[in-house]
């Protein structure tokens, strides 16, 4: 039984709840295992809520967020609210303050319900919950001027529950996939490409490269030779087309609105939705 309070904790570029109808009506009408090996913001999975489920995020700062919420939920709250709660008249020099103190608390690594409490903070407060990095791995996306709770207490509490019955796990998308087998369901929503091929962006300071997308295909392809279900989202770009075309795979081509934007003009495009059943 579906909980209906089970929901997303941070906004992602590129998440998946405009596509989610479109999703469920293509999804496998049944499967085993869950996988999904670019979790991000989570909107699939917490939506489906799986029984056996495995999740993964080369995002550290992302997956100790879900690592703490799912163990530590009143700890997490507790951090977080004290954030809100301590705002000052000037947000936009708050928020600077506490991107600050994320930073200085990821540069030592300190991965623990505090770094959980900034990470949410921030989201909730930034630029279009864009989460990027400069190339010493500090976030630097801007203040929102968003003065709203960072989260729902509910929400956490119920979302921690479910959390707390799958595997959370980080690392490479290859290796989150390895134990999958044939009848399991592998939804993949990678970093997307570029619109524009010079212009690949960093999603964490490894970033998500043209050989990384290449390196995927060639997954998609061994886990439906394994007998997976395998469904994958992208930007509808020739690219995309060139992995995963003329391999018998069905690829419908969705429109999305882009709200990462800033020119309101562009922000209707279209995405890809690959599987192999």
């Amino acid at each position: 039984m579906k909980n209906l309070n089970v929901a997303p904790f941070v906004k992602w570029a590129g998440g998946k709840r405009q596509l989610l109808s479109k999703i469920k009506e293509r999804m496998p009408e049944q499967y085993n295992d869950y996988y999904e090996p670019f979790v991000g913001g989570g909107a699939v999975v917490l939506e489906l809520q799986p029984e056996n489920a495995v999740i993964n995020d080369i995002n550290k700062s992302l997956i100790n967020a879900y690592t703490q919420i799912a163990n530590n939920p009143d700890e997490f709250l507790d951090a977080v609210n004290m954030l809100d709660n301590e705002m000052w008249d000037d947000g936009k020099e708050y928020y600077y303050s506490i991107r600050e103190h994320y930073n200085d608390k990821l540069m030592r690594e300190e991965f623990d319900i505090e770094l959980a409490a900034l990470f949410v903070f921030i989201n909730k407060h930034c630029f279009n919950g864009l989460y990027r990095v400069n190339g010493k791995g500090l976030f630097n996306v801007p203040y929102n001027k968003s003065r709203k709770a960072s989260v729902d207490k509910k929400a956490i509490v119920e979302t921690s529950k479910y959390l707390r019955s799958i595997n959370i796990i980080n690392g490479d998308f290859e290796n989150a996939c390895r134990n999958a087998q044939a009848g399991d369901f592998v939804f993949i929503d990678s970093p997307y490409a570029p619109l524009k091929p010079t212009s690949f962006e960093s999603y964490t300071k490894e970033g998500f490269d043209v050989e990384s997308h290449r390196r995927l295909a060639n997954l998609f392809d061994e886990l439906s030779e394994r007998g997976c279900y395998c469904m994958l989202t992208n930007h509808n770009t020739e690219f995309i087309n060139e992995l995963y075309g003329n391999k018998g795979y069905s690829i419908d081509v969705v429109s999305v609105k882009r709200m990462i934007n800033s020119d309101a003009s562009n922000r209707v495009g279209e995405e890809v939705i690959i599987y192999n059943y």
